[in-house]
């Protein structure tokens, strides 16, 4: 065990002297950057250190004779290994400061082609930066004047818009104050027109009342005298009138000609009926209207005179309740329905039921 120790010993002290010149060469499993003297004599230093320390524990102690004998072929060994191991060491010192010498060339060599990279890299870097710059400014610029070109083009195409409105606006006004001025026109002609055919009309009339008047038998004359005078203290429909100057004893065609030779608005005479009715009997609107109907009024000269007359509805309703208690009874329920049959809406019927106490 003893020898293999000093053959290691050996191998790690020529591995050793090889690391100091040239470190590469026995250091390959390590990266390149780190093949160097240091980390040579760091790993076989630290071999041929504790190989010795092995080798020197583990050999078989000699007999002391030759102990002396060792000792002394050592001492002259050793003046011989000094002056070897000073001319080794003196050639080693040579070739580890030209090693170190080269190795500092090599790797000032290296830093030097590394700098030139880096700055390459960077100078290309800062090219490409440029260039990436200058791309993107020309495509912003690009943008902008895109931009701006549309903006130009929307707000020119928005002013024609807006000048075509308002060019049809102002078509549009002027050809509807052209219809306009059209249709006044038409309307001021159509209306002297109207006036030109009434006056003729009423010309016309006039001359022929006029031509009645004095071919008008004395009947005629008559009938239209007791026409008037009834009109003057009483209202009637024209069917009623006539009706009324035949009960008097003038004939249909007598009563007729009166009726329709005196000057009347029979729809101020459907008021005043109107009026006559409320002053001595309660109505609803419906049923006043079918009362001036009845009378001889027609539906329009009938529905004028309840929308023209002042009643309170739900007071001519107490009325008529009032007036049927006084000669009947009834129930509340009973005397409502007998008011809404009358005319009256459910709720002016309700109201007149509270107000006669049911």
């Amino acid at each position: 065990m003893g020898n293999l120790f000093v053959l290691l010993f050996l191998f790690s002290s020529l591995a050793l002297l090889a690391g100091m010149i040239k470190p590469g060469l026995v250091l390959r499993w390590l990266p390149e950057g780190g093949r160097n003297r240091k980390q040579a004599a760091k790993y076989f230093g630290s071999a041929v250190v504790l190989f010795f320390i092995l080798a020197g524990v583990t050999l078989d102690p000699p007999e002391e004779s030759a102990l002396d004998e060792e000792n002394l072929s050592q001492e002259v060994e050793a003046g011989e290994k000094v002056d070897e191991d000073s001319e080794e060491e003196t050639i080693r010192e040579e070739a580890e400061r030209k090693a170190e010498e080269e190795a500092a060339r090599e790797e000032a060599e290296r830093e030097a082609e590394e700098e030139a990279a880096r700055e390459e890299a960077e100078r290309e870097a800062e090219e490409e930066a440029a260039r990436e710059e200058a791309e993107r400014e020309a495509e912003e610029e690009a943008a902008r004047e895109e931009a701006e070109r549309e903006a130009e083009e929307e707000a020119a195409r928005e002013e024609a818009e807006r000048e075509a409105e308002e060019e049809a606006a102002r078509e549009e006004a002027e050809r509807e104050a052209e219809e306009e001025a059209a249709r006044e026109e038409a309307e001021r002609e159509a209306e002297e027109e109207a006036a030109r055919e009434e006056a003729e009309r009423e010309a016309e009339e006039e001359a022929a009342r006029e031509e009645a008047d004095n071919s008008a038998s004395g009947s005629q004359q008559q009938a239209v005298s007791m026409a008037e005078d009834y009109l003057n203290y009483t209202a009637f429909s024209k069917s009623g009138l006539i009706g009324q100057l035949e009960f008097e004893g003038f004939n249909n065609n007598d009563a007729t000609y009166a009726v329709e030779n005196i000057d009347v608005d029979w729809q101020e005479q459907a008021v005043t009926m109107a009026e006559d009715y409320l002053n001595y009997s309660a109505f609803s609107k419906s049923g006043l209207i079918g009362q001036l109907e009845f009378e001889g009024f027609n539906n329009d000269h009938a529905t004028y005179a309840v929308e023209n007359i002042t009643v309170d509805w739900q007071a001519q309703a107490v009325k008529m309740a009032e007036d049927y208690l006084d000669y009947s009874s009834f129930s509340r329920s009973g005397l409502i329905q007998q008011l809404e049959f009358e005319g009256f809406s459910n709720a002016d019927a309700s109201h007149a039921a509270d107000a006669v106490g049911l």
